[in-house]
């Protein structure tokens, strides 16, 4: 396995500050937070799946800041209603292999097929990059190397995602489309031999591929560490760096 399974890191994090500008729809039976660029009909779009909080103000801010680069960005409910409530974790209210049981491959990859079919159907965008946070950037059991799994023809045709969790070295291996992985220093997932052995699964491939390590921060950085810390900051605005330029690269640089 190239990252292990999740821990208490992947349950915790900080509340960011904004007011996010998109809307809810629901598309292809799943409700969905929708970003879009302003005044312009988007060529390309951007898969948000996000971390065990589902769709709350870090995800749609993130969201919002793939739109304004000039992207469609339809941040799904992967959850179902059933994100996990972050004061319930701390409170030990939660039973994580219990809820995680409910979050598998059979209920999620359903619904990012439907959307994906959505997208490019119904929508007529025919570039589609994947962005997956933690849980989000998941594998077999969980939800996000749901970016991973669906690295092949038809589905997504490019991806990116941070400090994942539950990958397998089967999925790394069967990628069909380019990947970029942020990962953090500090982390008990995505550990130092795990990140070493993806790249050589990685080098493997026949597809593009990018690690880029970020010091000093831990898992989860990219989408909800303490953005009071400028370290955290730094590198949380430059793993959303790492995302635009990896898709302007391997889709092509939206109207804007």
């Amino acid at each position: 396995m190239t990252s292990h399974s999740p821990q208490a890191c992947c349950f915790s994090g900080f509340r960011h500050e904004g007011t996010p500008k998109g809307h809810f729809e629901t598309i292809a039976n799943v409700r969905a937070y929708i970003a879009s660029p302003k005044d312009q009909k988007p060529t390309h779009a951007v898969l948000l799946l996000s971390d065990v909080f589902g769709i709350y103000v870090n995800s749609q801010l993130l969201a919002d800041d793939f739109a304004a680069s000039g992207y469609l960005v339809v941040l799904p409910d992967l959850l179902d209603g059933d994100a996990m409530d972050i004061g319930a974790f701390e409170a030990g209210q939660i039973d994580i292999p219990a809820w995680l049981s409910k979050h598998g491959s059979d209920t999620v990859d359903p619904i990012i097929d439907r959307i994906i079919n959505h997208i490019r159907t119904y929508l007529s965008i025919s570039k589609i990059g994947g962005a997956g946070y933690c849980f989000g950037g998941k594998g077999r059991e969980l939800s996000a190397f749901y970016v991973i799994r669906f690295l092949k023809a038809s589905k997504l045709d490019a991806g990116y995602t941070a400090h994942p969790s539950f990958v397998t070295d089967e999925e790394l291996e069967r990628i069909g489309k380019p990947l970029s992985i942020s990962a953090a220093e500090i982390d008990s997932i995505f550990t130092t031999e795990l990140r070493h052995r993806s790249e050589r699964i990685l080098a493997e491939t026949s597809q593009r591929w990018q690690i880029n390590l970020f010091s000093g921060v831990t898992h989860g950085f990219a989408i909800r560490a303490d953005l009071k810390v400028p370290q955290n900051k730094f590198a949380k605005e430059q793993a959303f760096l790492q995302s635009l330029g990896w898709f302007s690269s391997t889709l092509g640089q939206p109207d804007v």
